[in-house]
């Protein structure tokens, strides 16, 4: 159980490290090109103020987007109660909860940290879920609260931004040089263009296959810890078997938050994709399942 706990936050670790690399390599390739090193350290600045901003207000934006209904103990007292035995349980603050009126089941969490924290489930996933299931979604909702995912998946989208803008620069820059130098200097413009095409292949191939990669290791991780803090991954495990097998996209669905969710919004059936924010359910079942015999 520990074990995968730990293995998911190294591998997390590792995808991250590497894409920093990568970031690192281009931004020193992009100085050596134009002599100007500084100029690449502020698009990159730009690049981590955009995303501080968005990181702040992601929040409120998820809220937005998914069309969640802020409730009270009264409002429903079996979501508030399974949300507020957990936090208890935990040390953790209790988050602000909220119902998605959408028949399609699912659930997701967000806030930059457990005192800023919002979990929401819909309307759907309270309607099949049993009370062991429902405790299960919602320790695993609870577990990206407290394994901080917000702001993991705030340093890789800086990252993707961070080359994405870079790349877009020096193609424009590549564009003017061409156009503004004599052809005995065009070997500057062409250095450009390599920094470009280098950099949109990393910020649109390589940059969603890694925060593809980064989700999908969350998830692993969130299941673990939701293990753990309920000591009965059964209930998970059932519950994401009747993910797989109700699923249907939900209303309101938007990529963009679908790392959020405990299963992909607007993909049912699950079958695996490199560019997937989510392993297979049939993947995260059988960690489950190996998890329970280490209780």
């Amino acid at each position: 159980m520990y074990r995968a706990i730990a293995a998911n936050k190294r591998n997390t670790v590792i995808i991250i490290a590497l894409f920093i690399g990568l970031l690192a390599g281009l931004s020193l390739w992009w100085g050596y090109a134009t002599g100007n090193g500084s100029g690449a350290l502020m698009v990159i600045a730009f690049a981590i103020i955009y995303t501080v901003i968005q990181y702040y207000a992601s929040t409120s934006l998820a809220v937005a987007m998914s069309g969640a209904v802020p409730i009270q103990k009264s409002d429903n007292p079996r979501l508030w109660n399974t949300v507020e035995n957990i936090a208890i349980s935990q040390g953790m603050p209790m988050p602000k909860v909220y119902v998605i009126p959408d028949d399609a089941p699912n659930a997701f969490a967000t806030g930059r940290s457990p005192e800023h924290a919002v979990v929401a489930a819909t309307t759907g996933l309270l309607a099949i879920m049993d009370d062991k299931e429902l405790q299960g979604v919602m320790a695993h909702e609870m577990g990206h609260v407290r394994n901080y995912d917000i702001r993991v998946s705030a340093i890789v989208f800086g990252l993707v931004s961070a080359i994405g803008i870079l790349a877009d620069f020096a193609m424009r820059m590549a564009f003017f040089s061409s156009n503004s130098r004599s052809k005995d200097d065009n070997g500057f413009g062409v250095i450009l263009l390599l920094v470009g095409v280098v950099g949109s292949i990393i910020a649109f191939l390589i940059g969603p296959l890694v925060t593809a990669a980064v989700s999908r290791q969350r998830e692993y991780l969130a299941d673990a810890t939701g293990a753990e803090i309920t000591r009965y991954p059964e209930g998970l495990a059932s519950a994401l078997n009747k993910l797989g097998e109700y699923g249907r996209p939900m209303r309101r669905a938007s990529s963009s938050m679908a790392h959020m969710f405990i299963t992909d919004p607007s993909k049912p059936g699950f079958v695996e994709r490199a560019f997937s924010s989510h392993p297979p359910i049939r993947d995260r079942i059988a960690r489950l399942m190996q998890i329970g015999k280490g209780f």
